[in-house]
């Protein structure tokens, strides 16, 4: 564990976190904050708006800005994410930014491309590297589904090793506010593999009522996203994520969560037992307290 904290009070460049609404981006806010550290947060409904889109509203997005949590949506892996990746860090280092810190994607030959511009850029850099979500059940695209009690998926029997989305965020506040974490490449994910049959054993004991897996075809899946109104960036990349990255090229465990926080990373099951506690899956209405 690195604890050479840097000084928040003699750092005066803001940190800007980009996608500082969503899943990591929002915990990294968070917790920069309660350190004490001045942050921006980087979306279209920020003060100033920042829309990568846009690359108009880069500039006063990074005014007096020191670091930058770089998260990109939907994923670096669509068309045209590098392009936009180079143009923004060239922008930054002008800027007079010191620090990045991109959120990256396990075995995506198109995230491993930005994360190099990131590299050359000139400037301290940190990869994270993440694989699948354990929040895509509770935060994002699965939660209907496990509502429903039904992951109707075209996964298969590969395993991945599900990382929480709170042991990324204190990664990233790691490499954003101490020492030692510079042109480091950190890979995370949870402690076990897990198969998606798996993932619905746990969130069945964590809800106390059944939640199966039920395997289906990439086509059925595919037209069941855009029959959901899906935009087609979000529909691509689901397919994406499917077809190419759950081929089992990443079934395997890695330790940036132990390298960069000197602990183990947190458990589906915790996860899913602390999702199920709060509410979010609740589907009568009824809290339960367990």
């Amino acid at each position: 564990m690195h604890d050479k904290l840097i000084n928040p009070h003699h750092n005066h460049g803001i940190t800007l976190v980009i996608g500082g609404t969503g899943k990591t981006g929002r915990r990294v806010v968070e917790r920069l904050r309660a350190l004490g550290w001045r942050t921006r947060i980087g979306s279209r409904s920020g003060a100033p708006a920042f829309d990568w889109h846009d690359e108009a509203t880069w500039h006063a997005a990074l005014v007096g800005v020191s670091a930058v949590y770089i998260t990109f949506a939907p994923d670096l892996a669509v068309p045209g994410a590098a392009d936009i990746i180079r143009a923004f860090t060239r922008l930054a280092v002008q800027a007079g930014v010191e620090r990045l810190v991109l959120l990256s994607g396990r075995g995506e030959k198109e995230a491993q491309a930005c994360e190099r511009i990131v590299q050359e850029a000139g400037v301290a850099w940190t990869i994270v590297r993440a694989g699948w979500f354990s929040q895509n059940f509770s935060e994002g695209a699965f939660l209907d589904m496990v509502k429903d009690g039904v992951l109707a998926l075209p996964a298969g029997e590969t395993p991945e090793p599900f990382v929480d989305v709170d042991d990324i965020a204190d990664v990233a506040v790691a490499a954003l506010t101490e020492e030692g974490h510079e042109y480091e490449i950190y890979e995370v994910t949870g402690p076990r593999l897990m198969t998606f049959a798996d993932v619905a054993t746990e969130l069945s004991v964590a809800t106390g009522r059944e939640v199966r897996f039920v395997p289906t075809s990439l086509a059925v899946f595919n037209r069941a996203v855009r029959d959901a109104g899906a935009p087609d960036e979000y529909a691509w990349l689901l397919n994406y994520l499917f077809e190419t990255v759950l081929d089992g090229r990443n079934a395997y465990l890695c330790d940036g969560v132990r390298r960069a926080l000197g602990r183990v990373p947190k458990d589906f099951s915790d996860f899913a037992h602390q999702v199920a506690k709060s509410g979010t899956w609740d589907v009568s209405g009824d809290h339960k307290a367990a």
